[in-house]
C-alpha cells in the first residue's frame, strides 16, 4: 500500500512545482519595464538613456580655419621659440633692413584670391585700412579669445556686426610688410591677451 501512495505524492508534487514554476516566469515577464513615452524633448531623453554620448556645452567654441578652399597651405608660419630651426626661419619676416616674428600665420593659394572665413561666432570690433598691413579685420569672439585677419580684400563686414562660425568675411589680398607672399591671408589668434599659433588650435575647442 506505501508504494502506491509514493506515486502520487511525488506527481502531485512534480505538478505543483511546475506551477509554481510557470506562474513566477510570468509574473516575472509582466514585471519587465515597458518602453514609455518620453515627458523629454527627444535629445534631452537620448542623453538620459545613453550616458555615454558626449555632452557639448553651449559655451564651448571648436575653431575651424580661416579658408575651406582646395590647395591653401601655410606660406608663412607662427615663430615658435621651441620649433626647429627651419621652421623658425620661415617665421621671420624681413622689411626695410629689419626681421620681425611672426605672431600670426599667412596662408597662400598660389598666388590666388580665396574666402576668408570667420573661425568662430563673434562680433566685428574692428575693420582698419593699414598702408603696412593691408586691410584687416579683428573679431572678438569671447571674453578672451580675439582673431586678426590681416592683408585682405573685398571685406564684407563692419564693425559691430555679428559673424557666424565659416561665414565670409572678405578675400585673400596683399600687403607691403609682407610683398614676397604676393596674395595671402595673415591670420592671428589672441587668447588672453596672447598670441598663439593657430594651427594647434583648430578643430579644438577653446
Amino acid at each position: 500500500m506505501k508504494k502506491y501512495l509514493t506515486k502520487p505524492v511525488i506527481y502531485s508534487l512534480y505538478g505543483v512545482s511546475l506551477f509554481l514554476l510557470v506562474l513566477g516566469f510570468a509574473v516575472t515577464i509582466k514585471q519587465k519595464p515597458q518602453m514609455v513615452e518620453s515627458p523629454f524633448p527627444n535629445h534631452a531623453y537620448d542623453i538620459l538613456n545613453h550616458l555615454d554620448l558626449p555632452v557639448i556645452g553651449e559655451n564651448e567654441m571648436t575653431m575651424i580655419r580661416p579658408y575651406q578652399e582646395e590647395g591653401v597651405v601655410v606660406a608663412q608660419n607662427y615663430y615658435d621659440y621651441r620649433g626647429e630651426e627651419e621652421d623658425q626661419k620661415n617665421s621671420l619676416i624681413y622689411y626695410e633692413d629689419t626681421y620681425m616674428q611672426s605672431t600670426g600665420v599667412s596662408y597662400s593659394k598660389e598666388g590666388e584670391e580665396f574666402d576668408v572665413l570667420s573661425v568662430l561666432d563673434g562680433e566685428v570690433i574692428e575693420v582698419k585700412e593699414d598702408a603696412l598691413l593691408g586691410n584687416s579685420i579683428t573679431i572678438k569672439h569671447s571674453s578672451n579669445v580675439k582673431t586678426v585677419y590681416q592683408s585682405i580684400t573685398n571685406i564684407t563686414v563692419k564693425e559691430g556686426d555679428t559673424v557666424t562660425k565659416g561665414m565670409i568675411i572678405g578675400k585673400s589680398g596683399k600687403s607691403n610688410i609682407n610683398a614676397d607672399l604676393g596674395v595671402h591671408l595673415y591670420f592671428e589668434l589672441i587668447i588672453d591677451n596672447i598670441s598663439v599659433n593657430p594651427e594647434e588650435y583648430y578643430d579644438k575647442t577653446l
